[in-house]
C-alpha cells in the first residue's frame, strides 16, 4: 500500500478478516481509498465483496484487523462512522406501501435529517435522480431502474461523504444501468467518495481504481488499464461459421494461452497476434471452419477479468 496514499486515505483497511463458522469470508484485507475517489471491487460470487462492505458499514463485527472510516476507528467508534457514510445493499428495503416521497420523508427521520432541511433536500434529490414526475407513486409499482434510483436518493437524503454500494445495478436493464452511473459519475464530480461492489466488467472500468477480490483476499488493486495490461498477451477475435467447432480447434494450437466466448465470437488471447493470426487461420481452413474475420482488438476489463481468475485457480502468481 503505497504511503501517501495511505496518509491522505478516508478508507483504511489493515488485515482486516471476518470469519463465520470458522471459514474466513475476508481474510487479511488491506485497502487504501482516498477522498473523492471512485473505487470499484469485483469478483465472484462468494468472493467476500458484500461481507467487506458490510464490514465498512459496521453492520458486521470483525473478526480480526482494523480500519478507519472517515477518520474514525471501526471497531471502537462504529456509531460515529455511520452517520458519514451511505450504505445501499443488494436489497434495498423500500416500502412498498409508500410513496416516493414518503419513502424519501421516511429514511430521512430514520437518519435524522433537520426537519427544515428535509423537503429542500427531497425535492433536489428527485430532481436528481429523474423522479418528480412519480414522486406520488407507490415504490410497490415503480420499475426496477427506478427502484434503485429511489433506493439511491433514500441513500443520501443525510447528505453523507462517502457511499458503500453493493451491487446496485444488479437485475435493471441497460438504460437503467446506464442513468444510475450517470448519476453515480455527478456525485463523484461533486467529491462524494463511492466504493462499489458490481459484477459488471464495464462497470468496473469506470472507476479510478479496481480491487480484485477472491476467496476473501485481495488479489490485485490497480487502475483499469493497468489491470487490462496484466493479460498475459495480445487478443484476436474470430467470428468463424461454426464457433463451436473452432473453439474446439483454436484451444489446443501453439501460442494460444486462453479461448473465451462471447455470443457467436472467440476472443483468443495469443503469445503474438501477428505471429498467430495467419496460422490460427489456416488451421481452421484446414477443418473446412470459415473464418470471414479475424483481428486484433484491444483487451476488455472481462477478459482481464476472467484470464486473472483463470490463472489464479491454476495456482499461477498474479
Amino acid at each position: 500500500m503505497e504511503a501517501g496514499r495511505e496518509a491522505e486515505a478516508i478508507i483504511t483497511v489493515h488485515d482486516l478478516t471476518r470469519e463465520f463458522d470458522g471459514r474466513r469470508a475476508v481474510d487479511g484485507l488491506d485497502l487504501s481509498i482516498t477522498p473523492g475517489e471512485l473505487f470499484g471491487l469485483i469478483g465472484p460470487d462468494g468472493a467476500g465483496k458484500t461481507t467487506t462492505l458490510r464490514l465498512l458499514a459496521g453492520l458486521l463485527k470483525v473478526s480480526h484487523g482494523e480500519a478507519q472510516v472517515a477518520g474514525f476507528d471501526l471497531l471502537s467508534q462504529p456509531e460515529e462512522i455511520k452517520p458519514r457514510i451511505g450504505y445501499m445493499a443488494q436489497e434495498f428495503s423500500l416500502y412498498a406501501e409508500l410513496t416516493v416521497t414518503e419513502n424519501l420523508l421516511f429514511f430521512s427521520d430514520i437518519y435524522g435529517v433537520d426537519p427544515e432541511k428535509v423537503n429542500e433536500r427531497a425535492e433536489r434529490l428527485l430532481a436528481f435522480a429523474g423522479l418528480q414526475e412519480f414522486k406520488s407513486r407507490r415504490a410497490q409499482h415503480l420499475s426496477g431502474g427506478m427502484k434503485k434510483k429511489l433506493a439511491l436518493a433514500c441513500t443520501l437524503i443525510h447528505e453523507p461523504e462517502i457511499l458503500l454500494l453493493d451491487e446496485p445495478t444488479t437485475g435493471v436493464d441497460p438504460v437503467s444501468r446506464r442513468e444510475f452511473w450517470e448519476i453515480l459519475t455527478e456525485l463523484n464530480l461533486s467529491g462524494t467518495t463511492i466504493l462499489v461492489s458490481t459484477p459488471y466488467m464495464d462497470e468496473a472500468d469506470r472507476c479510478e481504481r479496481v480491487g480484485l477480490i477472491y476467496d476473501g483476499r485481495l488479489i490485485i488493486c490497480d487502475t483499469p488499464a493497468a489491470i487490462r495490461g496484466k493479460l498475459p498477451g495480445e487478443v484476436l477475435e474470430i467470428r468463424p461459421g461454426d464457433w463451436r467447432a473452432a473453439r474446439g480447434v483454436v484451444t489446443s494450437l501453439p501460442g494460444v494461452h486462453q479461448v473465451q466466448t462471447y455470443g457467436e465470437a472467440l476472443h483468443l488471447i495469443v503469445d503474438s497476434a501477428e505471429r498467430r493470426a495467419g496460422e490460427i487461420k489456416a488451421a481452421l481452413m484446414e477443418k473446412g471452419i470459415e473464418v470471414p474475420d479475424l483481428n486484433p482488438v484491444p483487451p476488455r476489463m472481462e477478459e482481464a477479468f476472467i484470464s486473472l481468475i483463470h490463472r489464479i485457480e491454476s495456482g499461477v502468481q498474479v
